[in-house]
């Protein structure tokens, strides 16, 4: 065979291996899409929490969902201190009250999932109901699962990442060289010039959005540590339009509350559900725990119900630990005469007996005078939305209702529960005892150094350990603290008795 055009012989091996160029030509574009689809799937198409086997550990660590709808990235999250250091209280992370265990890089109340070609981590449970308790100024803090995160300034939190995101420094020119600088195996070009320049504007793209829809918020008073207004963020994502809603319902900042003796509170010691949140909105906890969820930023699809179960299964029978100091027992004794005749009733017979006539029963708001903003932020709305969650599953919310008090809790870990009432606007037990126009018109919260007198977190200081503590006033929409008062409520008791019921409520 030869070419006609320059009559130049071509031997077979050089058509064969012309053949063989062509095929390689032909099939090369096919095996490398087959090669990168397979890279892509491989990369981007897991679904992979970080597993605790440990049922602490996946308390404090574990996913419940979250981070697949609502998870940041995990070296975005990392870098944003040292990109946008203006926007935070203080140093790092640590000044919104998180909690870094020793040899932790991600706080206590955050997960990480590998979910669509990256590590990406966000809140969980423990965010808002752990925190860490100290006996003096000078001991170590002491890690306590359970209670609420009186630290944790959730509001601030938010603040951060959507004053970050308006934030000409949000963009893949300032992050990613810190990302390159804080990653050990530094970034592959992939990773450089496409996947995180991609996931920097999602994420900043959403954050203005959620930034946008939650402005509402920065009109109201700061919520300061420890609380959180749940169910206004709830009517945001089902899209209320919060700029028409009456003012009264857009002010519902209450404390985060402790979740130890799950078992218990399922029932009451005549066979009633017990009436859970603050106004008893809904009987069931396995309903209460799929709506905490929700706020930790899952949705139906996302939901991981096993890593939740979990977590139930666990709190049954999670207990708070015991007072740290010696108790007087004699005085502890007269006290439990005096509790069981004026709070028994609503509260339990003990922080281990939850038996009691009305504990579990919401109280109307007209009887407990307490602060009703919170009350009247969960509207009759609210309620039929949140009827429509998991709608297709077989957890489809059923029990959430609209109620007009709030309810009467047990009292277990009373110690580690301050401040005290639905919004945290009284810092002591004994300042409790107290009619309200006594009690402290200003503390300061974020303490975690026990006042061992008057139990509950030291409120008159200012700042601990160089970081400012929140100052909350009273006087303030949302943060009265009237209520809880008079003669059936033992504010009229002579001050021997009150120190007495105190001291039997360290037992608890």
């Amino acid at each position: 065979m030869s070419n006609d055009k320059n009559n130049i012989p071509i031997s077979p091996r050089s058509l064969h291996r012309l053949r063989l160029l062509g095929r390689f030509l032909l099939w090369f574009p096919l095996v490398l899409a087959v090669g990168a689809i397979g890279y892509a799937i491989q990369r981007f198409g897991n679904d992979e929490p970080v597993r605790y086997r440990d049922p602490v550990q996946h308390f404090m660590y574990g996913s419940t969902g979250g981070e697949r709808e609502s998870g940041f990235p995990y070296w975005i999250w990392q870098v944003l201190p040292k990109v946008c250091p203006q926007h935070l209280p203080g140093k790092g992370y640590q000044s919104l009250g998180m909690l870094f265990e020793a040899g932790r890089d991600l706080p206590v109340g955050m997960s990480m999932r590998r979910s669509l070609g990256l590590d990406r981590v966000f809140l969980n449970c423990a965010a808002c109901h752990t925190s860490t308790v100290r006996t003096a100024p000078d001991a170590v803090p002491v890690l306590i699962t359970g209670m609420p995160a009186h630290r944790f300034d959730i509001r601030a939190f938010e603040s951060f990442f959507f004053n970050c995101a308006a934030d000409p420094k949000f963009s893949a020119e300032f992050i990613v060289p810190e990302i390159a600088a804080a990653k050990p195996d530094g970034l592959s070009l992939l990773d450089r010039y496409l996947v995180y320049p991609v996931a920097i504007s999602i994420m900043r793209e959403r954050l203005l959005m959620l930034r946008g829809r939650f402005d509402f918020v920065f009109g109201q008073p700061d919520w300061g540590p420890g609380r959180v207004d749940t169910f206004n963020s709830a009517k945001v994502l089902f899209n209320f339009p919060m700029h028409r809603l009456p003012p009264k319902e857009l002010l519902g900042a209450s404390d985060f509350p402790s979740i130890w003796n799950q078992g218990r509170r399922m029932r009451r010691d005549d066979g009633e559900r017990m009436e859970l949140h603050w106004d008893g909105n809904n009987t069931h906890t396995e309903e209460r725990n799929k709506s905490a969820a929700f706020g930790t930023g899952t949705t139906p699809p996302t939901l991981d119900l096993k890593a939740v179960a979990r977590v139930e299964e666990w709190l049954l029978t999670a207990a708070p630990p015991a007072w740290p100091w010696a108790v007087d027992e004699a005085l502890a004794a007269r006290g439990k005469a005096l509790y069981g005749e004026y709070c028994a009733a609503c509260h339990g017979a003990s922080g281990q007996d939850f038996a009691g006539q009305r504990v579990g029963h919401v109280t109307p708001i007209a009887e407990i005078a307490t602060d009703r903003a919170r009350l009247d932020s969960y509207t009759y709305d609210l309620a039929v939305n949140q009827a429509t969650l998991y709608a297709g599953y077989p957890h489809r919310f059923k029990y959430f209702r609209k109620t007009f008090g709030y309810a009467n809790m047990p009292l277990d870990g009373i110690w580690l529960r301050a401040p005290y009432l639905h919004n945290g606007s009284v810092p002591t037990l004994r300042d409790l005892l107290e009619p309200a126009a006594q009690r402290p018109p200003v503390f300061y919260r974020g303490d975690d150094v026990l006042d061992q007198t008057r139990v509950g977190f030291v409120a008159s200081v200012a700042e601990r350990d160089g970081q400012a503590l929140f100052r909350y006033d009273t006087s303030l929409p949302g943060n009265g603290n009237q209520g809880h008062d008079g003669p059936r409520y033992g504010t009229a008791l002579a001050p021997e008795d009150k120190d007495a019921i105190v001291e039997y409520l360290k037992t608890f």
